[in-house]
């Protein structure tokens, strides 16, 4: 009644090897934890510029060496001076760097990563008090 199929179907692809690379989750996870860490980075460098402290460049130091370790050696690229004249306000950049260090927490609490875990809920901590004078005048 029916014709067997003869070919293989273009949908099938159990068992071919495909063309490109697949990354494991580790490997994905990594990629995404350097990215919200090397953002966190370039926060905190601004926030340094316009506010130097000494807890602002050890955390800036000990950030760039985890994105350095997640990417294999390679140095991030750190934010200039320049760069956080463009916007002065400080209580806006402590808000991105608390959110980045929180879903950099997130990222690292999944792929159990203690030590970026553990600098991600400092660096929560350490912005969340500079954030609160918006959140407490938008009640």
């Amino acid at each position: 009644m029916y014709e067997p199929i003869r070919t293989k179907s273009v949908h099938t692809t159990a068992g071919t090897p495909s063309g490109f690379p697949h990354r494991s989750r580790e490997e994905e996870l990594d990629i995404q934890l350097a990215g919200h860490l090397a953002a966190l980075l370039a926060v905190t460098d601004e926030i340094r510029a316009i506010e130097p402290s000494a807890d602002l460049d050890a955390a800036a130091e000990r950030l760039a060496g985890q994105v350095a370790r997640l990417r294999e050696g390679v140095a991030p690229v750190r934010a200039s001076s320049a760069a956080a004249a463009r916007e002065p306000h400080v209580v806006a950049l402590h808000e991105r760097a608390h959110a980045l260090a929180g879903r950099a927490l997130v990222v690292a609490a999944s792929r159990a990563d203690t030590a970026v875990a553990i600098l991600a809920a400092e660096r929560m901590d350490a912005h969340a008090p500079a954030a609160e004078p918006r959140a407490l005048a938008a009640r």
